[in-house]
C-alpha cells in the first residue's frame, strides 16, 4: 500500500507516523515487502531520496520483537550479514532495519546453472560455519532445543497433518509407533554437539546480495541445539530438492570445513567421530524437522487459512519417507508411513488445494 492509503490499515498509519515524526524519516512511500508464517509482516519504506529501509510490524499481543533484536546482535558478532537495526519501538512492536532486497536464494537456485548453485551453497555453508563456530559460545544466551521442544514440534504431525489434513483416526497402535519413533529421534538429536541454531536456515530466508552474500533473515526463533539442524534445513530444503548424491557431497564439504577448523584447535568434536556419524546426525535431525513441518504446513492451511504451503507438502513427505528408509531403527515408522499415510495423502492434498482454489474464487466448496 502507498502511505496515502494507510487509513485503511491502522498499524501502517502508526508506522508512517513513527517514521516521520519520531525518527525524522523523510517518508515518500510505504508498501508491503513480505509476510511470513507468523503474525509478523514487513513493509518497505522509501525515503524521498530513493533510499529504502524495511519495517518489521510485530503486534505486541501476538509477537515479541525482543528475541529478534537479541539474536540479530548475536549473529552480527558471528560476522554474518543480518539486517542492521536502525530503530526499535518495543511498545508498539516496530523495528526499522537495513533492506536486504527482495531476491531470495530460492529464486537464484531455481534459475541457476550447476556452477551457480554450487557457488550459492558454498557461500551459505560458509555463513553457517561462522554461525556454528564463532557462535558456539554465544549460543549459551539462547533457550535450549531440549526434549520438550523437540517432542512438541513432532506432535504437530499427528494433530494437524494426520488428524486434520489426512482425516486419519489414529488408534493405539498408530500412536505407539509414533511415540517410539519420536523418542528415538529426540534421543538422536540430544546426542549431537550443541551449536547456535537459526532454525529456518533455508532458501527463502537467505537473500541474494552482491556484497556480503547471503543476507540472513527470520532468525528470531534461534535456539541452542543440534549441529545438523541448520545444515539439513539448507540442504533438504522444504522448497527445493536436490539429488541425494549432491546433498551428501555438500554435507561432506561442510564436515571437512568443520574438521579443518578443529585441526587448528577450535571445535574438532563438531565433525563427529567419522563421516558416517555426521551423516546420520544430518539425516535423523532432518527427519525430526520434516515431521514437524508436515504439521506446521497443515496447520497453516487449516487454522490460519494459508494454502501456499500445500504444494510443498509432497516434497516434505518424500523427505520423511526417504530418511526413514535409510536407517534400520526407523523401519517401523517407515512401514507405518507406507501403510497409513501414503495411500490417503494425494487425495487429501488435492482436496485441500481444490478448497483453497474455490475460496480464492469466492466459491463455497462442496
Amino acid at each position: 500500500m502507498a502511505h496515502d492509503d494507510s487509513r485503511a490499515d491502522p498499524r501502517a498509519q502508526q508506522i508512517a507516523a513513527w517514521l516521520r515524526h519520531d525518527l525524522r524519516f523523510d517518508l515518500a512511500r510505504l508498501e508491503p515487502a513480505s509476510n511470513d508464517a507468523s503474525f509478523r509482516r514487513y513493509l518497505r519504506a522509501w525515503r524521498a531520496d530513493g533510499a529504502t529501509r524495511v519495517v518489521m510490524d510485530a503486534p505486541p499481543e501476538k509477537e515479541s520483537i525482543a528475541a529478534f533484536v537479541q539474536v540479530a546482535s548475536l549473529l552480527q558478532r558471528c560476522e554474518v550479514h543480518v539486517p542492521a537495526i536502525d530503530a526499535v519501538d518495543r511498545t508498539r512492536g516496530f523495528v526499522l532495519m537495513e533492506d536486504l532486497g527482495s531476491v531470495q536464494y530460492l529464486e537464484r537456485l531455481r534459475a541457476g546453472a550447476d556452477a551457480d548453485v554450487d557457488a550459492l551453497y558454498g557461500e551459505a555453508l560458509a555463513a553457517l560455519r561462522r554461525i556454528q563456530l564463532r557462535g558456539r559460545q554465544l549460543a549459551g544466551a539462547l533457550p535450549p532445543y531440549d526434549r520438550a521442544a523437540l517432542m512438541a514440534e513432532m506432535e504437530l504431525m499427528p494433530q494437524w497433518f494426520c488428524g486434520g489434513h489426512l482425516r486419519l483416526e489414529l488408534d493405539a497402535e498408530d500412536r505407539g509407533v509414533l511415540a517410539a519413533s519420536f523418542e528415538l529421534l529426540t534421543q538422536a538429536a540430544l546426542e549431537q554437539p550443541v551449536v547456535f541454531v537459526h532454525r529456518d536456515f533455508h532458501a527463502r530466508n537467505l537473500m541474494y546480495l552482491a556484497e556480503r552474500n547471503p543476507g540472513i533473515i527470520d532468525f528470531q526463533d534461534a535456539l541452542a541445539g543440534p549441529i545438523g539442524y541448520d545444515l539439513v534445513s539448507l540442504l533438504k530444503d522444504c522448497y527445493i530438492a536436490w539429488p541425494r548424491a549432491r546433498v551428501e557431497a555438500w554435507v561432506m564439504q561442510y564436515r571437512a570445513s568443520v574438521t579443518e577448523e578443529g585441526a587448528q584447535g577450535a571445535q574438532g568434536t563438531l565433525a563427529g567421530a567419522d563421516a558416517r556419524q555426521f551423516l546420520r546426525w544430518f539425516d535423523l535431525i532432518g527427519l525430526q524437522r520434516h515431521i514437524k513441518v508436515l504439521g506446521i504446513f497443515a496447520r497453516l492451511w487449516l487454522r490460519d487459512g494459508k494454502p501456499g504451503y500445500l504444494t510443498d507438502l509432497p516434497r516434505v513427505l518424500q523427505y520423511v519417507r526417504d530418511a526413514a528408509a535409510l536407517y534400520p531403527e526407523m523401519r517401523e515408522f517407515a512401514v507405518w508411513l507406507q501403510r497409513r499415510v501414503v495411500p490417503v495423502f494425494a487425495a487429501a492434498n488435492a482436496r485441500a488445494l481444490e478448497q483453497a482454489a474455490a475460496g480464492s474464487r469466492g466459491l463455497v466448496p462442496g
